[in-house]
């Protein structure tokens, strides 16, 4: 149904930033709701953020809100993930994630609720 493809990780020192992308190939990009999670070696696949399918509603884990911001184009069925400050603890595989329907508010910081999956792209923050 829709294809997700990462890209633009890479390193970077402590505090600096970094962007990631997420190119959405499919129809109707604008109905899933669309989510960022990320893993590091040996940690179970965490949630990081999310945004609703019109791109007006966001949310944050606790350990990157006021660093990270979400945002999608649906035009270009492209979300994005601008990271800032980032920390040594930020390293991680970095995926995107879409959800087609609806879950409970509960269900959106759980892998299990999403249905597509892009490869993931590698971010490392060095100290």
């Amino acid at each position: 149904q829709v294809q997700l493809v990462e890209s633009g990780g890479g390193l970077v020192r402590a505090g600096g930033s970094l962007s990631v992308s997420c190119a959405a190939s499919g129809r109707d990009f604008g109905s899933y709701a669309m989510g960022w999670f990320r893993q590091a070696p040996g940690k179970e696949r965490e949630f990081v953020a999310r945004i609703n399918r019109s791109g007006d509603s966001t949310y944050y884990a606790d350990s990157v809100k006021g660093r990270f911001t979400i945002s999608r184009d649906n035009a270009k069925n492209r979300v994005y993930l601008q990271m800032n400050s980032l920390k040594p603890e930020d390293t991680a595989v970095y995926y995107c994630a879409a959800r087609a329907g609806y879950s409970s508010v509960a269900a959106r910081d759980r892998p299990t609720s999403y249905n597509y999956w892009g490869q993931g792209t590698q971010v490392t923050v060095s100290s």
